[in-house]
C-alpha cells in the first residue's frame, strides 16, 4: 500500500493554516489553533480515528472563532482528499454511534467524492470555553465539502461539551472505518469505476 499522507497550507486575509495528515497513523497529534477546546477536539479526532495529524492555525481570533474553525475544516478536508487519491480499495461506507455520558452522536459516511452534509440536533449550551458550539456543525460541513464526503451527523444530549466531543469521536471512528483498505478489493468501490 502506498503512503496515504498529505500536507496542505491555506493562507487568506483571515487565517494562515498548515495541516499534515497520515490516514494510516497511530493517533498522534500536534494541534495549535488558539482555541483550547477546538485543539482538544482535533486531538480527540486524531486519537479515535488513528490519524496522525498536525494542525497549526494563526487566525483572526480577535474577531471570533469562526474563520479559524472553518479554515481548519477546509484544510483538513483537502488533506483527506489528497491522501486518499483515487480511493482504490477502500471500504467506502461506515456508520458509528458514539456516546459520551448523556450525549450520543450518530454518524454515517460515504467517501463518495460527492460532498453532501446533513446535520440533525442542537447543542445544550452556546459555547464551550472559547469555542462556539454551532461551529462543530460548520467544521464538519467544511470537512465533508473539501474531502468529498457524504456525511450525515446527528447529536442528542444536554451538555454541549459532551455533544460536540461525541460528534468528533463519531466522525473520526466512521472515517477510520470507511477509509480502511479492504484486501478483497482491487479497484475503486463503485460501479462507475471512480469516486
Amino acid at each position: 500500500m502506498t503512503d496515504r499522507t498529505a500536507a496542505v497550507s491555506r493562507e487568506t486575509a483571515e487565517t494562515d493554516v498548515d495541516v499534515t495528515l497520515d490516514v494510516d497513523g497511530d493517533g498522534d497529534s500536534t494541534v495549535e489553533t488558539g482555541i483550547g477546546f477546538f485543539d482538544h477536539m482535533l486531538d480527540s479526532f486524531a486519537k479515535h480515528g488513528l490519524f496522525d495529524v498536525t494542525v497549526r492555525c494563526d487566525g483572526d481570533l480577535e474577531v471570533d472563532d469562526h474563520h479559524t474553525v472553518e479554515d481548519v475544516g477546509i484544510a483538513l478536508g483537502t488533506a483527506f482528499a489528497d491522501a486518499l487519491g483515487d480511493k482504490r480499495g477502500i471500504v467506502r461506507y461506515a456508520d458509528r454511534r458514539v456516546p459520551l455520558d448523556e450525549a450520543v452522536a450518530g454518524v454515517v459516511v460515504d467517501v463518495s467524492g460527492r460532498p453532501v452534509y446533513e446535520f440533525d440536533g442542537e447543542f445544550g449550551q452556546e459555547r464551550v470555553g472559547e469555542f462556539t458550539s454551532v461551529l462543530a456543525r460548520h467544521f464538519f460541513r467544511s470537512l465533508a465539502t473539501n474531502a468529498g464526503l457524504t456525511l450525515h451527523c446527528e447529536v442528542d444530549g444536554e451538555n454541549a461539551h459532551h455533544e460536540v466531543e461525541a460528534l468528533f469521536k463519531g466522525v473520526a471512528r466512521a472515517l477510520d472505518d470507511a477509509t480502511r483498505i479492504d484486501d478483497r478489493r482491487s479497484g475503486t468501490p463503485s460501479t462507475k469505476g471512480e469516486l
